[in-house]
């Protein structure tokens, strides 16, 4: 089983929290700290799963959503954006970028890596 989880996110606290949380339940995580080089890693590494931030630099992660669901060897792979946009209309617009769901910041500690491995669970 593929064990490996792309995070595009540019906040070293942010990257080192969902890192030590998703790595007590045996996920491998792989770090890029902006859009474009995301979109180059994610086409690398065959991740499981891609957490996407939404502000980053260099690209957004909508721009970053929507270049990721253009490689077909990418198409099949959940996209989970974890970002503090939370006003009426963002997640939709999460999930029009291409986005399989959406998971608010600040992250509760308790219930992350669950939430995470629901979303890889659906998309077995």
């Amino acid at each position: 089983m593929n064990k490996r989880i792309l995070l595009i996110e540019d906040n070293p606290q942010n990257r080192y929290l969902a890192a030590f949380l998703l790595e007590a339940r045996g996920w491998q995580m792989v770090h890029a700290e902006d859009g474009p080089s995301g979109v180059a890693l994610a086409g690398q590494v065959n991740p499981a799963l891609i957490l996407l931030d939404i502000q980053l630099p260099g690209m957004d992660g909508y721009a970053v959503a929507r270049a990721l669901r253009l490689d077909a060897t990418l198409a099949k792979v959940p996209i989970v954006a974890v970002t503090s946009y939370a006003m009426q209309g963002d997640r939709e617009r999460c999930l029009q970028a291409g986005c399989n769901g959406y998971i608010e910041k600040p992250i509760d500690p308790d219930t992350f890596a669950q939430e995470v491995e629901r979303y890889l669970a659906e998309a077995l």
